[in-house]
């Protein structure tokens, strides 16, 4: 990923965060409609992103996903019990990160690394929803949800390479005295 994009992802992660916090002043009851879809989507979009690299035959993309969901999930729990943060409205604990948000946004991060970011930008709207939602359920604030998706994508991001769609490769290499032909095919 190159670093213009990482600042942008930043800085939208970063304003994502801030406008939840001023969000999360002004509700005072939670929608159980939003609440539902984001809890729905903490199947969905994970489901849905394993289930396109299995249509796709990609057995590479499913074990970089697996290696990450499940980095993501042992780091956001350890994370839950270590910190034991209580809920914004006391309606429970163990709220920093939010799982939630930490599995939609690697599922994001994922098809983004791999398949590129214009397939990902419904998978992060998604997972911006779903963030929404923690804050609009009352069970997490801002630094829940920036954690989430920070954790999230962080465990994407270390095991996720980009798809490689062209597996044979012609080469052409010369110079004055010879001219080299080379040819590559990748099972």
């Amino acid at each position: 990923m190159n670093s213009d994009f990482k600042n942008y992802l930043f800085k939208l992660i970063f304003s994502l965060f801030l406008s939840f916090q001023g969000h999360a002043q002004f509700i005072k009851q939670e929608s159980p409609g939003i609440k539902t879809a984001g809890d729905v989507l903490l199947f969905a979009v994970p489901a849905s992103t394993l289930a396109t690299t299995l249509i796709l035959k990609d057995r590479e993309g499913s074990w970089q996903f697996t290696k990450g969901f499940i980095l993501n999930q042992a780091v956001t729990f350890g994370l839950k019990v270590a910190l034991n943060k209580p809920r914004p409205h006391h309606n429970g604990d163990n709220a920093f990160p939010s799982g939630h948000t930490s599995t939609t946004f690697q599922s994001a991060a994922f098809i983004h690394e791999r398949y590129g970011f214009k397939y990902s930008i419904p998978a992060y709207a998604l997972a911006g929803f779903t963030a929404f939602s923690r804050i609009n359920a009352q069970k997490h604030d801002g630094y829940d949800i920036l954690a989430g998706a920070v954790v999230g994508i962080g465990s994407s991001l270390i095991f996720t390479s980009p798809y490689e769609r062209e597996h044979m490769e012609l080469t052409f290499s010369s110079n004055e005295h010879a001219a080299l032909l080379g040819f590559t095919y990748k099972f």
